[in-house]
């Protein structure tokens, strides 16, 4: 079995298709900032905004020369399915992040630029810019130039002294017409109902329904949220009969990017995924996008989920994996390591 497939402390480049593009994302998980890792929420948003892109919100011809900016980018996977849509994009993040995040941002718009004037029917790349962002810093805030059309992050909501720093980032960020959208993991239920406090006070939120995202990229504790600042949801049909409230480091000087990068030599996990080369591009039923809260973290009937893990002789791999040990399905093992991860989170070693 090829280790490459997972996510692994060894895999220092996931390749990703998105758009007909194969995006080449480097990472470090060995690091000691959670930002340079790519992490499973943002391929859930970049394939929701895929898997939409045809009409509507989020078509090319609604986002042409949006202005959009990314909190936590990270390893800028989020942005660049934005940027693919025809929006200007500012992947932000902590000064530690940006040397990664430029280095994916340059390498994977020099590919794309290229692949595009190969292709006459391509749809017209956006751009990435990359700037340093601390959450609440306001000289940090009036240095990008708010507001922005849309307001992107995806799983940067995990601990919860960084909240209250996080909504005022976003709420200085806003126009009355921002719209924010949010990929979150849930992986505290502490940390979960204090922003959901705090989303409820002060935007109101709609959860994008399971049939909307991709039918291999999504997972019951992954949720996707359109969200606005309070009393700016007019265009939001009443169809939808839930009003669910929820979901999500960050990084003056920003650094637009140009010029070629060479490939270095990095083992890559390799991310297929269905394309969609001839895209056609609208914001016309933000309805649509929205599901019934009572759905809200629930594991489908047909997914292992794991409990208790009391009895003797427990094996993960045997116990929990079973036969998908042996998958050939990168998103899923990329879960089960999730789970894996979830279930040792606690666990303490003897001496």
């Amino acid at each position: 079995m090829d280790d490459n497939r997972y996510n692994s402390p060894h895999t220092s480049m996931i390749q990703f298709e998105v758009f007909g593009e194969q995006l080449q994302i480097a990472q470090d998980p060995n690091s000691k900032h959670l930002g340079t890792t790519v992490w499973d929420a943002s391929m859930v948003l970049v394939k929701f905004l895929e898997k939409n892109c045809r009409k509507g919100q989020f078509s090319p011809p609604k986002l042409k020369g949006k202005r959009v900016i990314e909190l936590g980018a990270g390893c800028g996977l989020a942005g660049f399915g934005m940027a693919l849509l025809g929006c200007d994009v500012l992947a932000t993040d902590q000064t530690e992040v940006l040397p990664l995040l430029m280095r994916n941002a340059e390498r994977n718009t020099v590919r794309i630029k290229q692949a595009n004037a190969e292709n006459p029917f391509s749809v017209p790349f956006g751009s990435i810019q990359v700037a340093e962002l601390d959450w609440g810093n306001q000289q940090h805030i009036a240095a990008v130039d708010p507001p922005f059309d849309y307001i992107i992050g995806t799983d940067i909501v995990y601990v919860e002294h960084l909240l209250e720093p996080l909504l005022k980032t976003i709420l200085s960020l806003a126009g009355p017409r921002t719209t924010i959208l949010l990929g979150y993991e849930l992986r505290s239920t502490v940390v979960h109902e204090k922003m959901n406090e705090l989303w409820k006070e002060n935007f109101d939120v709609k959860r994008v329904s399971k049939t909307k995202m991709d039918h291999k990229y999504q997972h019951s504790n992954i949720e996707l949220f359109l969200m606005r600042p309070k009393n700016q949801m007019d265009y939001i049909s009443t169809v939808t009969n839930s009003t669910e409230d929820l979901p999500p480091q960050i990084s003056p000087k920003i650094q637009t990017v140009s010029g070629d990068f060479s490939r270095s030599n990095t083992q890559e996990a390799q991310v297929p995924t269905s394309s969609a080369k001839n895209v056609n591009f609208s914001f016309s039923d933000t309805a649509a996008f929205i599901e019934d809260s009572s759905e809200s973290c629930k594991h489908s009937s047909d997914e292992q989920v794991p409990g208790d893990i009391e009895r003797s002789g427990f094996n993960f791999a045997e116990d929990i994996l079973g036969s998908d040990l042996k998958s050939d399905d990168p998103w899923k093992l990329r879960r089960y390591g999730s789970m894996a991860a979830h279930l040792l989170q606690n666990v303490q070693i003897p001496d």
